[in-house]
């Protein structure tokens, strides 16, 4: 069975705890690994009755610091190959202020580790599930925070939830080969998809916008809520548009199927990415399963990603800029 070692976030929460009185929680990232910071941090904003929540692009974090940052702020940060200049630079904002860093990267002994109070290393390349830990990790230790803090009425749940959703995520991804396949040969020539989703997969809309569509498929792309839909991006609903859904099993599905519905009868291109296909809420407690959903989402379309990188010849490590310029 594929799943993250729990006992490590518990352990590391315990440990701040003993040192620190906590009342505020900042998750702080660029780009993809701010993105996947997100369901950690709706998470815990969605469910915590005294912290204050939020998260930051690393160097709105560094220029425009929060009045707030301390020694009683808890600091989450995430990069993923451990190098990112900005989060390194966030650490050290952290630490100038006394606040207690955890470190979350799939590179042992980077940038990222060092003057940190804590490192949790995760995995990436063994298969879909390893690509969604990091995601995984941070929305443990944001469970613990929550339970150690204040208690979670369902934290059992949680943890039943984090023993089944890695393997849950591989089926689901490796289920889709040919659907995805069939999408990336239909839509290898868009000059732009747009994406939505809602709750704690409004981000996984965010980041295959931003990165694997903008930044590793140079393809235009627009992202938004699926509440958000229908307060200006629901005008260019036709047949000449192309959208991606991915469908919550959970508490916001009414907000995706009231899109869902409207993508229908305006006759728009869609593909629908829906966890409850492929047996969320059968694999963790439905009273929690809405905040898993990014997992699965995250895992699916890194296939569909893949395919349609695939069908245009343009590989997902493509750069122009990145890597190759100073900026």
């Amino acid at each position: 069975m594929y799943e993250i070692d729990m006992n490590l976030p518990k352990e590391i929460v315990a440990d701040v705890l003993s040192k620190h009185e906590i009342d505020s929680v900042a998750f702080v990232g660029c780009g993809a690994s701010m993105s996947e910071l997100y369901p950690a941090k709706y998470f815990l904003a969605n469910n915590t009755h005294k912290l204050n929540v939020q998260i930051f692009t690393a160097n709105e974090f560094n220029y425009d610091t929060p009045a707030w940052l301390g020694p009683n702020t808890f600091v989450i940060t995430c990069s993923l190959g451990g190098g990112t200049p900005e989060t390194v630079e966030a650490n050290k904002t952290a630490k100038n202020a006394g606040a207690p860093v955890v470190a979350i990267t799939h590179a042992a002994g980077s940038a990222l580790t060092k003057g940190v109070d804590h490192v949790i290393v995760h995995g990436f390349e063994a298969n879909y599930a390893a690509k969604t830990e990091k995601m995984g990790y941070a929305i443990a230790v944001a469970l613990e925070i929550l339970q150690q803090t204040e208690g979670y009425e369902h934290y059992e749940e949680m943890l039943a939830g984090f023993a089944n959703v890695f393997e849950c995520a591989e089926r689901a991804a490796q289920s889709v080969g040919k659907t995805a396949e069939a999408w990336a040969q239909e839509h290898k020539d868009d000059e732009c998809i747009h994406f939505m989703a809602s709750g704690a997969s409004e981000k996984v809309a965010y980041s295959t916008s931003l990165f694997l569509m903008m930044e590793m498929q140079w393809i235009n792309s627009g992202n938004f809520n699926s509440g958000e839909y229908f307060h200006g991006p629901f005008e260019l609903t036709d047949d000449k548009h192309n959208f991606v859904l991915f469908m919550a099993d959970g508490a916001t599905r009414a907000m995706d199927a009231r899109a869902l519905t409207f993508l229908q009868r305006f006759d728009a291109r869609y593909l629908v990415i829906d966890a409850k296909d492929f047996g969320l809420s059968g694999c963790v407690p439905a009273s929690v399963a809405t905040y898993f959903n990014p997992i699965v989402h995250t895992a699916v379309m890194r296939v569909f990603a893949e395919h349609l990188a695939d069908a245009r010849q343009h590989p997902l490590t493509k750069r122009r800029y990145m890597w190759k310029l100073t900026y």
